[in-house]
């Protein structure tokens, strides 16, 4: 297969092949969220966002694994520096309780290890002086650590606070965090001491006011919790303010600037870590390797995950814990392979431009979508190519995802209304064109009767 020329080709989805992997799946698998009948065939053609599913479809992914394969399938930036190695088992690191090499030193190393992603990690988080990381398995553990070290920082904190809309993950500690959906809440127990307040959303790519509530008439809600601002919360009892620089499974929601200002002077101010979660918009997404490099803030802890490949929460030696086995985990580590894809993927990033790329693909991709944009899509927002597309109802929504899937192109639905686009950090013109052509015909197919289901 060859990006340059390849384009989607779809019979029937789910075609006998697909149904037969899902019906097997299902036989044993808990039930969980699968949002589309489509099953990769890794033994297939894929290049980049094209890929080829067990029954000869062809399809256009522009959800790249909700950003977890940042450069798509088979992406020969990757792949042609992994080929030259032999992987040995076994490939899991036993946490931080055991080294890894390849070779006499690291400088001459035949492979980066995971010391070297680490390395590269604080190399890419420089301008907010974070020195130290940690390393997991998930985004969720790697939030669970910003927890914990927070914690540890501030022995007498008994509160956090988060905000409307976010999601962290699926531990019961991060989902104590999490406030965008109930299903992922409901009947589990709760951290105690979890505030939320108000997440200030920015009106398309403007800074326009909020009525959110989160700025009274006199101050912020946040603010005026606090004890000196006439609240009852004592700031020394606040681990942390943890929020999504932009919100991802809450519907794609990006923050106004003034609201992101007030956060981190409240913060500065009463010195409270500031925990941004970049598991969904880190990595160069946006077009900047941390999205948090968008806006007025200065983060003491950042969680990483997805493109990383592995888990990843970084900050600065003074706040992460001095006393050894305060942080751990048997698989901790991550693997070989992870550290691999993870240092390479951050190599790729810098060797082709690709922050300029999305920045440049993802302006195309939002001048593609609103030119001409029919009457039922409410909004086009993004930075980079973490893009959003926002529909008057949840159920044309659903229709365009239906409608997209039927012509050959994969889109995830998040927040009540909204479709996100995750397309490779290499997207080609052409690519872009490719797909929003197609995602701007399911638009007007779903705007029609005919395409309304029964």
């Amino acid at each position: 297969m060859d990006r340059d020329t390849a384009n989607p080709e779809v019979a029937t989805l789910p075609g006998p092949n697909a149904q037969q992997w899902i019906d097997f799946h299902h036989e044993h698998s808990a039930p969980s969220e699968f949002s589309h009948e489509f099953v990769w065939d890794v033994t297939g053609e894929a290049d980049g966002p094209f890929v080829t599913d067990v029954d000869g479809n062809v399809l256009l992914d522009f959800t790249c694994h909700i950003g977890a394969a940042p450069l798509g399938y088979n992406n020969e930036k990757i792949l042609d520096k992994l080929r030259e190695f032999s992987l040995v088992e076994p490939m899991k690191v036993a946490g931080q309780d055991m080294y890894f090499g390849a070779g006499p030193d690291p400088e001459t190393a035949e492979f980066p290890a995971s010391s070297h992603l680490v390395e590269k990690l604080v190399d890419v988080s420089s301008q907010y002086g974070m020195d130290t990381v940690f390393l997991s398995n998930s985004g969720a553990e790697a939030m669970e650590n910003a927890m914990k070290i927070t914690h540890d920082h501030k022995p007498a904190a008994k509160y956090a606070y988060t905000f409307d809309g976010s999601f962290h993950g699926r531990t019961l500690g991060t989902l104590s965090l999490t406030r965008s959906n109930e299903v992922y809440t409901r009947h589990y127990p709760e951290i105690g001491g979890v505030r939320m307040v108000p997440f200030c959303e920015a009106s398309g790519d403007t800074d326009d006011a909020c009525d959110c509530g989160f700025f009274t008439e006199n101050g912020s809600q946040l603010r005026n919790a606090l004890q000196p601002e006439g609240g009852h919360v004592n700031p020394d009892e606040v681990a942390f303010v943890t929020i999504e620089p932009i919100q991802g499974v809450g519907g794609y929601r990006f923050p106004n600037t003034e609201f992101m200002a007030e956060i981190d002077d409240v913060c500065e101010t009463y010195d409270i870590p500031l925990v941004v979660d970049e598991i969904q918009s880190g990595v160069g997404r946006t077009g900047e390797m941390w999205a948090s490099d968008h806006y007025p803030i200065e983060p003491d802890v950042i969680a990483s995950a997805k493109a990383l490949r592995t888990g990843a929460t970084i900050s600065r030696s003074d706040l992460f814990p001095s006393e050894k086995n305060r942080l751990g985990s048997t698989f901790g580590g991550g693997d070989l392979l992870a550290s691999m894809q993870g240092a390479f993927t951050l190599e790729a990033i810098e060797e082709y431009d690709l922050l300029d790329n999305a920045t440049e693909r993802g302006r195309q991709a939002k001048e593609l979508l609103r030119d001409g944009a029919p009457a039922h899509v409410d909004d086009v927002r993004g930075k980079g190519l973490m893009l959003a597309v926002e529909f008057d109802t949840a159920d044309r929504r659903d229709d365009v995802v239906r409608e997209a899937l039927k012509r050959g192109l994969l889109t995830l639905g998040c927040g009540s209304k909204t479709i996100r686009l995750l397309p490779p950090l290499d997207s080609t013109e052409r690519e872009i064109e490719l797909g929003v052509g197609i995602l701007n015909e399911a638009i007007e197919a779903a705007g029609t009767p005919s395409a309304k289901p029964a």
